[in-house]
């Protein structure tokens, strides 16, 4: 077996169509010699149709991050696949749509706490969950959205992923005694099914697609992808609490 994460043993969450970033994380892992196991939550049938797509069938396993039940038995359900876990991917986000769109200031408390807790609380929760199957060298890898800006229309999404951001930071302290590192990925906006249910998303990708220094592909997840895979190796064994911005360069410029 040979490549980037020849043996590794990778979860990766978020797989809902091919052109999602975690499908294709999922897939160039595999193409890089690890072996992956995903999970799904819902329409657990499109997952699994989707992951029949991928260079070797993955196992899915159903998890729902806001289910106590589910995460306790998470790790039971991975060791089924696999004798335990390189690697993890949190590619988990969700807010209902009171609080997208403009509807910051009207957004009500309990669509706000569905937000957090999907979308923010959750890196944490998987983490601990997929934990009792780590080891040091272990690495977890989420999914950002540039926080250090108020963007139009994302409004509680932003502040979801400010609080994923500062998440990530504390993981890194907490579990760094473990030797398990946290890190994300700022990718910038993409046409997934996440995007797609954000009005008014296309002010995003007009202002990329104009003023990325590098350019910016709307429907390429693979930069995204590359860099979670390159945070998961073992060529970043002391890096982490950081967040690698794979967006054209777009966060380096002035509004």
């Amino acid at each position: 077996m040979s490549g980037l994460l020849a043996g590794k043993r990778l979860l990766v969450t978020g797989v809902i169509t091919d052109a999602s970033i975690a499908f294709s994380v999922a897939k160039l892992a595999q193409e890089n010699g690890a072996q992956v196991v995903l999970t799904g939550y819902g329409r657990l049938s499109l997952v699994e149709r989707i992951a029949k797509r991928l260079p070797e069938p993955a196992p899915v396993i159903e998890l729902d991050v806001t289910n106590p039940e589910h995460l306790a038995g998470l790790a039971d359900k991975v060791r089924e696949h696999v004798d335990g876990l390189d690697g993890v991917v949190h590619s988990i986000g969700f807010a209902p749509q009171s609080c997208l769109g403009g509807g910051f200031l009207d957004a009500p408390w309990e669509d706000v706490a569905t937000a957090l807790q999907v979308s923010t609380y959750s890196y944490k929760s998987l983490a601990m969950a997929a934990l009792p199957l780590m080891s040091a060298g272990g690495a977890v890898v989420g999914l950002t959205f540039d926080a250090t800006k108020a963007w139009p229309v994302y409004d509680w999404m932003g502040v979801a992923k400010a609080g994923l951001e500062s998440a990530s930071r504390y993981l890194a302290l907490h579990l760094g005694k473990q030797g398990i590192r946290s890190n994300l990925v700022a990718a910038g906006p993409l046409r997934t099914i996440a995007a797609k249910s954000i009005p008014g998303f296309e002010q995003f990708e007009d202002a990329w697609t104009e003023r990325a220094p590098l350019g910016w592909s709307l429907t390429d997840q693979e930069p995204a992808a590359r860099a979670c895979l390159a945070l998961l190796s073992d060529w970043f064994p002391a890096t982490t609490g950081e967040i690698v911005h794979v967006d054209g360069g777009y966060h380096a410029i002035g509004a």
